[in-house]
């Protein structure tokens, strides 16, 4: 078993939470739910399942990972972090039992590969494939940015190194949900490029070692930010479908870079137009859909 405390940020995740548990229980020592009140049996889930659950209002996902770090006690060298619908591969699990403790000391970070499933199917496409996130690191030597949207886990100091095998992003809502949850997106989204023009693009405290995010974050925030509004999402789905071959992923990927690489982009700036003309107060605090 690994020294791993693994946090899992939730919501009325009674769907995805025994899935989740399930596939890191073979190697984390210890399994903390940081849940923001559920309705429904997310919290009686996990207790049966041997983890510890801890209550916290929801602000956003930075806020509450951050106050988790802070306050609940980890004994354990290495922390990681884990959405309530994802999973990990038996591969990674085993990965992670055989190579974590054998890390050079200079090492803080693991970067760990996500893989999207979208309508039962796997996003290979778009630019989707494999999308590097620091879920897994030393006590002590990361923290979560104070981002209303896109937040990344970054380490203070060190070095990160990443693993070969996968997480798995698969939410199992319909539709109706899934677009629920995004309109939410949208509304923080906007918000923060909104403030983007007074808000300093790195914090010196941090160590900047995730070269596929921040060049990400560098065309989001210099480029496509500056592009004329309505134009850019179009702009971009193009990109996705077309030059990076999007359309591989068939009817499925058709909908999902529909959706995701042109209707949200597009929702969020007229969301950006509507704050612009003061039609709408801010409300980037406000509960999403899911953590």
């Amino acid at each position: 078993m690994a020294d791993i405390t693994v946090f899992i940020l939730t919501y009325n995740e009674q769907l995805h939470i025994e899935r989740c548990i399930r596939s890191i229980k073979s190697f984390a020592k210890g399994i903390v739910l940081i849940d923001s009140f559920s309705t429904d049996a997310t919290e009686q889930i996990a207790i049966n399942a041997g983890c510890t659950v801890v209550r916290h209002a929801f602000t956003n996902h930075a806020e509450q990972f951050n106050w988790g770090l802070d306050n609940i006690p980890i004994i354990t060298e290495w922390v990681m972090r884990l959405d309530a619908d994802e999973y990990v591969r038996p591969e990674l699990a085993a990965e992670i039992e055989s190579r974590l403790s054998g890390l050079p000391a200079d090492v803080a970070g693991v970067k760990l590969k996500r893989r999207v499933i979208f309508m039962g199917r796997w996003m290979r496409h778009g630019g989707y494939y494999p999308i590097e996130l620091l879920r897994l690191f030393r006590r002590g030597k990361a923290r979560s940015e104070q981002r209303l949207m896109d937040e990344h886990i970054r380490i203070t100091e060190g070095r990160t190194v990443t693993f070969e095998h996968d997480i798995v992003d698969e939410n199992l809502n319909d539709l109706t949900w899934w677009t629920a949850k995004h309109n939410h997106y949208a509304t923080r989204e906007a918000q923060d490029l909104f403030e983007l023009r007074q808000r300093p693009s790195e914090n010196p405290h941090f160590v900047a070692t995730n070269a596929q995010a921040e060049r990400k974050r560098w065309l989001k925030e210099k480029v496509y930010a500056r592009l004329p509004i309505a134009l850019r999402p179009l702009l971009y789905f193009l990109y996705r479908y077309v030059f990076l071959l999007g359309f591989l992923d068939g009817r499925e990927g058709m909908i999902w870079h529909t959706l995701q690489g042109f209707w949200y982009r597009f929702l969020v700036d007229a969301k950006l137009v509507e704050r612009d003309r003061g039609e709408a107060a801010p409300q980037g605090s406000r509960k999403i859909v899911s953590q």
